[in-house]
């Protein structure tokens, strides 16, 4: 028996027409499958459940912006996101799925994604034009609060229990997301 080595000819190349019929919760990156299993912790749900209150709290007054609990963002034919959390400012061109970049992600980091939500997906977010990254890591209770400044992403803060703003022109204001609420 004859073991060769793997070309990249042989690794399956996946469109959203195929990974629209896939069962169970994936993400495709450049063509390449991602299995988001299994399902979120009791903790990771917890924290994410506690963004999605506390941003729609914030933005109740917005017209224009929204908050999403995790949706497929089509970047392109070959590769679709589901963010934990996230704001969009923009009205969806469909209900399957979003195609402009959100204005903020939080990412509530977890063992089996953490390296592709600090590695891959954040260079992702940072091509695509995301505004504010949030690296959530439910272990040290503790986010990297990221922010798009000439095509790459600086570093805001390390947050704990402090509020942090966000400024989203769409709502004529800056909105002050309180950290200490999602840990809870």
């Amino acid at each position: 028996m004859k073991v060769g080595v793997l070309k990249l000819e042989d690794i399956p190349h996946y469109t959203y027409d195929e990974y629209k019929l896939w069962e169970g919760s994936w993400e495709l990156i450049g063509g390449v499958a991602y299995a988001m299993s299994p399902a979120p912790m009791i903790k990771h749900q917890s924290i994410s459940n506690n963004i999605a209150w506390e941003l729609k709290n914030i933005l109740q007054n917005c017209k224009i912006c929204q908050a999403l609990l995790p949706i497929d963002w089509r970047i392109s034919n070959d590769t679709v996101l589901q963010p934990d959390n996230s704001v969009i400012c923009h009205k969806p061109q469909n209900e399957a799925y979003i195609t402009k970049a959100p204005k903020i992600i939080f990412e509530v980091l977890s063992k089996s994604t953490a390296k592709k939500d600090t590695g891959i997906k954040f260079e992702i977010y940072e091509k695509e034009g995301v505004e504010y990254y949030v690296i959530v890591d439910s272990d040290e209770n503790m986010a990297k609060v990221y922010r798009l400044h000439e095509g790459r992403y600086v570093k805001m803060a390390d947050a704990t229990d402090e509020k942090i703003e966000f400024e989203l022109k769409e709502c004529a204001k800056t909105i002050a997301f309180d950290f200490s609420k999602i840990w809870q």
